[in-house]
């Protein structure tokens, strides 16, 4: 209806109406207070009786270059993070700081960035915006979830569990990172976009200087674990004060940078072949050396024994011949064919 104008012109907008929880039914007197009528239902009240609190948003893209396996990892990521916001591949020629800004336009204040050089090299950044900490990390044996084809699987939008390698709670820098983690991959409770189920857990292993991360189901009936995917491993590179740059508060003494390790393949591959050079240059120089002549040894001939000498016998009188034995068939063959030859010539 129009709102009804006073004198003066203004308008008078109507009281909005104060939203009642549901009044429990009424019992019945016959049944007693205590009884529940057997044809009504009651509904269920809604799952999500808590305000959303945690407004963690993380902002997961990369830069331009990625090949597909990066793509289908980043969308994985998205997937399994309900809490997680998308954007535009950034140009390789923009500066890391850019991010921030970006960030902040999204209304992010975590970010996961992939980095990709050389179209073969991955780099994942890890970074709190636009305060900082931020972690640079080498990302290798990515496998998607649909490469590894694992029997498992879970809620869409679930809340995980994030379970932790005891090592991140003896280091320093394995402790911040562990904070990191938690903060990023850990789905808000009460979000809008997420589902009030744990079915799944997320874990960080440190094996090898490296952080492996794996994703796993909860399977209700013995507890046990179905791994889901993706998986890859972290190498650490660096840790930096601010977001995307700053001071280094810790640098990985075991990182060896992908460049350096294909120059060392390199090398270790020129080594054997300069090597099975060099041994057939040495052949041929042992060829082409002068035989060294080794004179007579007087001691050699000690061990052998003289065999007995046999007469030589002359023989004067010529051996007789042999009688020749002739063909008596073989006339008889030749004149049946003279026979044959003359019997065609008359006919």
């Amino acid at each position: 209806a129009a709102a009804k104008r006073k004198h003066d012109g203004s308008a008078v907008r109507p009281k909005k109406r104060v939203k009642r929880a549901p009044s429990a039914p009424e019992p019945d007197a016959k049944l007693g207070p205590d009884a529940a009528r057997p044809e009504e239902y009651s509904i269920p009240p809604p799952v999500s009786q808590g305000k959303w609190k945690n407004k963690e948003r993380v902002l997961i893209f990369s830069s331009r270059g990625i090949n597909f396996r990066t793509r289908h990892l980043m969308q994985d990521l998205r997937t399994l993070m309900p809490h997680s916001k998308a954007d535009t591949k950034m140009d390789r020629k923009d500066q890391l700081f850019v991010i921030n800004e970006v960030c902040e336009m999204k209304n992010c204040n975590k970010c996961i960035f992939f980095e990709a050089k050389k179209k073969q090299d991955l780099y994942m950044w890890l970074s709190n915006t636009p305060q900082g900490p931020s972690a640079k990390f080498l990302v290798q044996n990515v496998h998607t979830l649909a490469e590894l084809k694992m029997t498992g699987n879970c809620l869409r939008g679930s809340r995980p569990l994030l379970s932790f390698d005891p090592t991140f709670d003896k280091e320093p820098h394995y402790a911040l990172l562990k904070e990191l983690f938690i903060q990023i991959f850990s789905t808000p409770q009460y979000h809008p976009k997420s589902q009030p189920f744990v079915d799944h857990v997320f874990t960080f292993t440190i094996t090898d200087e490296r952080i492996w991360f794996r994703n796993y189901q909860i399977i209700e009936e013995d507890a046990s674990l179905v791994e889901i995917g993706p998986r890859f491993v972290l190498n650490l590179i660096k840790i930096f004060q601010g977001s995307f740059g700053g001071p280094t508060l810790y640098e990985n003494p075991h990182y060896q940078s992908p460049n350096m390790h294909r120059r060392l393949i390199r090398l270790s591959v020129a080594a054997k072949f300069r090597e099975k050079q060099q041994v057939k240059e040495v052949q041929k120089i042992k060829k082409k050396g002068s035989k060294v002549l080794i004179g007579e040894d007087p001691t050699e001939v000690v061990f052998e024994t003289p065999a007995e000498e046999k007469p030589v016998e002359i023989q004067l009188v010529k051996p007789e011949s042999k009688a020749i034995v002739k063909d008596k068939k073989k006339p008889r063959k030749i004149q049946r064919k003279k026979q044959k030859k003359l019997l065609r010539i008359e006919a």
